[in-house]
């Protein structure tokens, strides 16, 4: 009898685990199928639809028990929602999780699949412009709240969590978090920490940003006086543009040997990138006038500096040596985002214990059974960099590891696998952010 009664209780056993594993297999289903619908909504530049993610994002949300979301018009046709699990302690400085909807354009014809399909091959791939950059984020923090409020229906956090979508991050981000963070709604939030996203890694390891390098679009214009074609001038208007296209180009190549030579990283050296140049007298018929010496020529580059060093030294090397005036040159620059905070320190999140955030997040990925590698600045930029401007601390992450980095490249695309894990990461993130209870305090 007894013999029996426990082979009737194995049995229920196989049968209880059997069906909470197939339970489990259609969450992650569905979860990925989730995140393969809103690949599937074309929000790529020149002309993102806004509407059409706000209110998907809107609805995932609303399903979701104790969120409460509202969206935000500071730019006419140009939505920000705001989703947000409110804590018990209401007054200690919130948890701001950030994910912009925009993505940059895609080329069809150089895609394998079409870039908005979010076609899954049987390796599990998904391909789709915005799988890496950044719209996995988008759903995996909503599928770690899910996961966390259906493991326990009564989860309240320490500190209140909002999470934010917001427009046009990958042209600048001045219509969508530079309005933001300005606007009452905002302010009325007092943040604590914020997390933006990263970039994946090639190895074991998860990557970690402290900081972003800040754009500068510089133009130099040489002018002189036109000719013949066959004369011989001094201080002409090409011939200064490519003695400066020269001594730019040295100071490239001086910066890029650092990072060939292993002395520094990509992102930490200053990169001045020609992506135009300018000149020649039309004539006419489309094509340019070969018998005549242009008075004007210009070239375009673009600069990225890292918060490490001086803006003001970089200015004053441009206008002695990259476009002096006694060679009758000028230049203009445009600055793309905030090089210091509004304290005037560089705009940086420390990630030593002087910012008690740090611990808690670096914890929080190793409980997941994650690691991170040595902190880095981020090569291009983001919309953290408006967080850092208030002194409020921000790093920039996204759970990709043993993924070829794929951000704005053809084909780009996630492993449903590395999908999944982030989404437990993020769940590791949000409990252990939400439930810090010690002293905050800025970068």
């Amino acid at each position: 009898m007894l013999h029996h009664y426990f082979i009737l209780l194995m049995l229920l056993l196989i049968a209880t685990t059997t069906l909470t594993t197939s339970s489990q297999k259609q969450e992650q289903l569905d979860a990925v199928t989730r995140f393969q619908q809103y690949l599937r909504i074309n929000t790529a530049h020149p002309n993102p639809d806004y509407s059409a993610p706000v209110s998907y994002l809107n609805d995932l949300a609303n399903s979701i028990p104790n969120l409460r979301t509202r969206t935000l018009y500071l730019t006419p046709n140009k939505p920000l929602l705001l989703v947000t699990l409110y804590g018990s302690k209401p007054l200690l400085p919130s948890i701001l999780l950030n994910s912009h909807m925009d993505s940059v354009p895609a080329e069809p014809a150089k895609w394998s699949h079409p870039p908005f399909s979010a076609v899954k091959t049987e390796d599990g791939k998904i391909f789709a412009r915005g799988a890496q950059d950044d719209k996995c984020i988008a759903i995996q923090y909503l599928e770690a709240l899910r996961n966390i409020m259906e493991e326990d229906p009564f989860f309240k956090p320490v500190r209140t969590v909002h999470i934010c979508y917001v427009p046009d991050e990958e042209i600048g981000g001045f219509d969508g978090m530079a309005k933001f963070v300005e606007s009452d709604e905002f302010k009325e939030m007092n943040v604590g920490f914020f997390l933006d996203e990263g970039q994946a890694s090639t190895n074991d390891k998860y990557r970690v940003f402290y900081a972003d390098r800040s754009p500068w679009n510089l133009v130099i214009k040489a002018v002189g006086v036109p000719g013949h074609g066959s004369r011989m001038y001094d201080n002409s208007a090409m011939e200064n543009l490519m003695k400066s296209v020269e001594v730019v180009s040295k100071f490239r190549e001086n910066q890029f040997d650092l990072v060939k030579a292993g002395v520094l990283p990509n992102s930490e050296v200053i990169s001045a990138n020609p992506v135009y140049l300018k000149a020649g007298t039309p004539s006419g018929d489309g094509n340019f006038a070969m018998n005549m010496q242009p008075s004007e020529a210009e070239a375009g580059y673009d600069v990225r500096l890292p918060p490490t060093v001086d803006p003001d030294l970089l200015k004053k090397r441009i206008a002695e040596e990259w476009a002096p005036a006694t060679r009758n040159m000028t230049y203009h620059i445009i600055e793309k985002g905030p090089l210091r905070d509004i304290m005037g320190r560089p705009i940086m999140t420390a990630t030593n214990e002087s910012n008690p955030w740090w611990a808690v997040f670096k914890d929080a990925i190793e409980a997941s059974g994650g690691e991170l590698s040595k902190p880095e600045i981020l090569a291009s930029t983001t919309d953290a960099r408006y967080m850092r401007r208030l002194g409020i601390p921000a790093l920039g992450f996204s759970p990709m590891k043993n993924t070829p980095i794929l951000l704005h490249d053809h084909n780009e695309h996630l492993k449903d696998t590395v999908f999944l894990e982030g989404i437990k990461v993020y769940e590791s993130i949000i409990k252990s952010l939400s439930s810090f209870e010690g002293r905050a305090q800025t970068i």
